[in-house]
């Protein structure tokens, strides 16, 4: 398909290899290996060595011969369409013009694609699909906020809110949020990238007309200044060195103390605090760091004095939610809730039911913390912190519980044992090294940076490190999204085998939800699922002369992964083996369950017993 630009210059839409495996349904590796072997293959029409684009047209034309291809669906022809009328640079732009020619429900011949799509979905779900791809393409303009988290966020807000303020709106995802759970008659939203707040501003106009996106820094130039609003819903960006210090040293929304120079969080949280009606309430995603660090504590003992901070709600993936109300007339409460789980839709009712109970308390979930015990030297709210404390009224049935889940555990362990007998296969099976499979297209290999890398634990995206591989548990650590000196962060995708070296040897784990940054120290392999197992390429790299290839000449934690050895065997076998990894890594990961329920029902056992609440079993 060609276009018209201004009238002036036909530009055939074109794609990325990646684009590519995506229309045809295939790995990236499969692209590369399709480039390699047919020398019909399409030619590059643009872009760079390392990232080509080839014209959409001869690659349809290509794949359709091939018998890869029946038809380019609409809404790829419609990306593609996108992608081809600007540069990385210019991506956000043109699509908010494609946006805006949605909104204003007229023809443009430089979206013809975009303008079919929209009238088969609509414009609302069309803009949606193409500000995702836009997103998906750069990261490190904008992290938003995961759904799951900004549906708990909007979900959290008083019934009636009538007005919404996010000042670090980004595309207007959690205003979006806010709109399809409580219908609020007002929006309001602020942005300091230009772009991206005429991107949120078109999402919204295609909802309501009573959305209001300006552009700027919210801490520096306030648009809102004068305004107050029901509720504020934020997303703030973490860990700026530059967010206004000394320019806003006396500011007046420091009603709390001044945020020190290296917490700007602190400085987001008084900024939402300050556009509230008296009473009105504020959801701010927080790092937990934020939540002990001294040079802080001073801000937060003063937000418990005054009422302001009413919970701090943890969730996976190193994220918090802090729930504030402006101070009105009333006296301040004394307690605070704290609560931590990965279940929107409970934690959603501990903060419902804490409004009816001030003494709340669910072991394991959340409990109403009186501020005596906040009020110390730390003044730390970290919930984890303070859910494991007090309520020994509580420790016999906490006892039982996990008593129970351990049994559970326990017993499912048998069922996990794997049923492996003597092969009847011959000894001599070929062997290939990981390099040659890399060669033949059957997977691709990549490793980030040994340096360091900033300190931005807290923000952007989940970042999987090392230890998390080494101990099977999901992403610790957060990174912001942004290029590093060697290229963007690469980003894990579901069936990635990530490898690190290991006390005793190698530890290697199949992903199973990608989306992670992955961490130094760590090398990725991809496969193509067609070729080769995942699981059984897993298990395969653990074996002991593996584990001696990769680690006899690695440089600091740099391993020499390609030098690993795997039996070729049929896709169908790999597959049964395969199978048979999973179940023992599934076993392992309940070995460490059942370690981790043993310490914590020895405690409880041992608290119980010094309240006096559990003794012997008499029966």
């Amino acid at each position: 398909m060609v276009g018209v630009i201004g009238g002036l210059t036909d530009v055939p839409d074109t794609v990325t290899a990646a684009d590519i495996a995506r229309l045809a349904g295939v790995g990236r590796a499969a692209v590369s290996n399709w480039r390699r072997r047919h020398p019909d293959f399409p030619r590059p029409v643009g872009g760079t060595a390392t990232s080509p684009q080839f014209a959409l047209h001869e690659v349809e034309a290509w794949l359709r011969a091939q018998g890869k291809l029946r038809q380019v669906p609409p809404a790829e022809r419609a990306w593609q369409q996108i992608r081809s009328r600007a540069d990385d640079t210019g991506l956000g732009d043109t699509l908010a013009r494609a946006g805006e020619m949605l909104l204003a429900r007229t023809s443009d011949p430089a979206f013809t694609a975009v303008a079919e799509l929209a009238a088969e979905r609509g414009p609302i779900e069309t803009y949606e699909f193409l500000l995702g791809r836009f997103l998906e393409v750069q990261p490190r303009r904008v992290g938003p906020t995961p759904a799951t988290v900004a549906e708990l966020m909007a979900g959290l807000l008083d019934p009636g809110t009538a007005s919404v303020l996010d000042p670090a709106c980004g595309t207007g995802t959690l205003l979006v949020q806010a709109l399809r759970q409580g219908s609020p008659r007002r929006l309001l939203g602020q942005e300091r990238d230009e772009t991206l707040a005429r991107l949120a501003r078109i999402r919204l106009a295609l909802r309501t007309s009573d959305a209001e996106i300006a552009a700027g820094d919210s801490l520096r130039v306030d648009r809102f200044a004068d305004t107050t609003v029901d509720a504020v819903l934020c997303d703030p960006p973490f860990n700026e060195r530059h967010w206004g210090y000394e320019e806003l040293t006396a500011d007046v929304r420091w009603e709390y103390g001044l945020p020190p120079r290296m917490e700007p969080e602190l400085a987001w949280v008084q900024h939402s605090l300050a556009h509230l009606e008296p009473g009105g309430l504020a959801v701010v995603v927080m790092p937990p760091a934020a939540a002990g660090r001294r040079s802080g504590r001073r801000i937060r003992a003063q937000l418990l004095r005054r009422g302001a901070l009413r919970a701090v709600l943890a969730l996976p993936g190193s994220v918090q939610l802090w729930l504030l109300r402006r101070p009105g007339a009333e006296s301040a409460p004394s307690t605070v809730l704290m609560a931590e789980g990965d279940d929107p839709a409970q934690l959603t009712a501990i903060w419902r039911d804490f409004h009816d109970d001030p003494g709340l308390h669910r072991p394991g979930v959340g409990r109403a913390v009186p501020l005596i015990e906040l009020l110390d030297e730390d003044v730390d709210v970290t919930p984890g912190r303070h859910l494991a404390v007090g309520g020994t009224e509580q420790t016999a049935e906490r006892f039982l519980q996990t008593r129970s889940r351990l049994a559970d555990t326990l017993e499912r362990m048998t069922t996990l044992l794997p049923a492996a007998r003597p092969a009847e296969r011959a000894s001599d099976v070929p062997v290939v090294p990981l390099s040659e499979l890399a060669r033949a297209g059957a997977l691709t290999v990549r490793q980030t940076p040994l340096r360091r890398e900033p300190a931005t634990a807290d923000a952007g995206v989940p970042l999987l490190t090392a230890q998390d591989v080494i101990e099977g548990r999901e992403p610790s650590a957060r990174v912001a999204a942004e290029p590093t000196e060697a290229g963007r962060w690469i980003l894990t995708e579901a069936g990635d085998v990530v490898v690190t070296a290991a006390d005793r040897g190698l530890a290697v784990r199949v992903v199973e939800r990608g989306g992670a940054a992955l961490g130094p120290s760590l090398v990725l392999i991809r496969v193509e699922p067609d070729l080769l197992d995942p699981h059984y390429l897993a298990g395969v790299l653990r074996s002991s002369a593996n584990v001696r290839r990769s680690t006899a000449v690695s440089s600091g934690s740099r391993l020499g992964i390609r030098r690993a050895m795997v039996p070729r065997l049929p896709i169908a076998e790999q597959r049964r083996i395969g199978a048979l990894f999973r179940r023992m890594d599934e076993l392992a990961a309940a070995l460490r369950a059942s370690a981790d329920l043993g310490g914590e029902l020895a405690r409880l056992l041992a608290d119980g017993v010094t309240a006096g609440t559990l003794g012997p079993d008499r029966s």
